[in-house]
């Protein structure tokens, strides 16, 4: 394909003038047309796409035809866009699209968000797309939360020399007698390292409560998938519990993420406070408890019952959490104005991957 080919699929169809498209040139950029097309603002432009016209291909033509012509990333972003952006449901609800796509993080997000729209056959094929994602996060969740929870340090010396458990001030006591101030520097003899190991107490609690509205659906994803992962740890007991107006308790199928996140239903409003009173009654021993809200903390309900809430979990010795993301980049999108409000009150506010919640989890353990 000349460059010039290249940039003509790039513009589409307002650069029909720069060049014929032959062969799977031309199949490219029938099947971009076909999706993008449909974006409005090319009827603003006076622009004609295919997509925007009634159309013969189906889905599932389109699917196939995608999965031919280009490499899997570009089928990965096209399939993302025909669901979360132009809400080609069929992508997820036509037994015969679903026979064939790849599953996808894209496409397990909107399962979530469609799967009441199914009848019993397609969500049993959707099924196979949220189980094989799940696995796929689980292999990749489980390594890190498992490095968070490796243990945490006591101050007992260790002969099993590893860079993360140098023991940099006892290391400096331990030299200082080879201290040489003409030249400014201490000469290490005696390296001190420190063990790491778990102490068996009293079993801590974590609390998960996950905003199950539709802009927290990768929140409510990694929650599950963090909430199996930390399932049996030692002395850890969790709770994993979802909430919009509502409050749903789904700690009995923390043990599978896959039942679990077809159980979710995303989308209604959000009253975080009475979450976190439910969150609240479930605390056994405040002082070695973790209340931990995923949230993007837009509260529909009553925010000043929330802080007083948030207030007394703190004051009663509950570490409380309340994390504006939890997925593995992080990006922290909630309402600041509330967040200062509680961070003010003593909670934790911020955002975590799945492995920093580990290692807040496993240094409280460890204390």
């Amino acid at each position: 394909m000349t460059d010039l080919e290249r940039w003509r699929l790039v513009l589409g169809a307002p650069a029909a003038g720069m060049t014929g498209l032959d062969g799977d040139a031309a199949d490219m950029d029938a099947a971009l047309s076909w999706l993008y097309g449909r974006d409005p603002e090319l009827a603003g432009r006076g622009v004609r796409a295919g997509g925007s016209e009634d159309s013969s291909v189906t889905p599932v033509d389109w699917l196939d035809d995608v999965h031919r012509l280009f490499p899997t990333e570009t089928v990965e972003r096209l399939e993302r866009d025909a669901v979360e952006r132009y809400d080609i449901h069929e992508i997820v609800t036509d037994p015969d699209v679903l026979a064939r796509v790849e599953p996808n993080p894209a496409l397990l997000r909107a399962v979530l968000r469609t799967k009441h729209l199914m009848n019993p056959d397609v969500l049993a094929l959707a099924r196979r797309i949220v189980a094989e994602v799940v696995r796929e996060l689980m292999a990749r969740l489980a390594t890190e939360v498992r490095r968070g929870l490796t243990g945490t340090r006591l101050r007992t010396p260790s002969n099993f020399r590893q860079a993360r458990d140098f023991d940099f001030r006892g290391t400096v006591r331990a030299n200082l007698a080879h201290y040489q101030p003409e030249q400014k520097r201490l000469l290490i003899e005696r390296p001190r390292f420190t063990s790491r190991g778990r102490r068996h107490t009293q079993p801590w609690q974590l609390v998960l409560l996950v905003d199950q509205s539709g802009s927290m659906v990768d929140s409510v994803i990694h929650s599950a998938v963090t909430a199996a992962c930390l399932w049996g740890v030692p002395g850890l007991r969790t709770h994993l519990v979802a909430f919009d107006t509502n409050v749903v308790d789904l700690t009995s199928d923390v043990t599978d993420p896959v039942e679990l996140l077809m159980k979710v239903q995303l989308g209604g409003g959000t009253d975080i406070a009475r979450a976190v009173r439910y969150g609240a009654d479930l605390v056994d021993a405040p002082r070695r408890a973790i209340v931990a809200i995923v949230s993007d903390f837009y509260e529909g309900g009553d925010d000043g019952a929330l802080v007083r809430t948030v207030a007394g979990l703190v004051g009663q010795g509950t570490h409380v959490l309340c994390l504006a993301a939890l997925d593995d980049t992080a990006n922290p999108d909630y309402d600041r104005v509330l967040g200062q409000r509680l961070a003010d009150v003593g909670a934790h506010v911020g955002a975590m991957t799945p492995g920093h919640l580990a290692e807040f989890v496993a240094e409280r353990i460890g204390r």
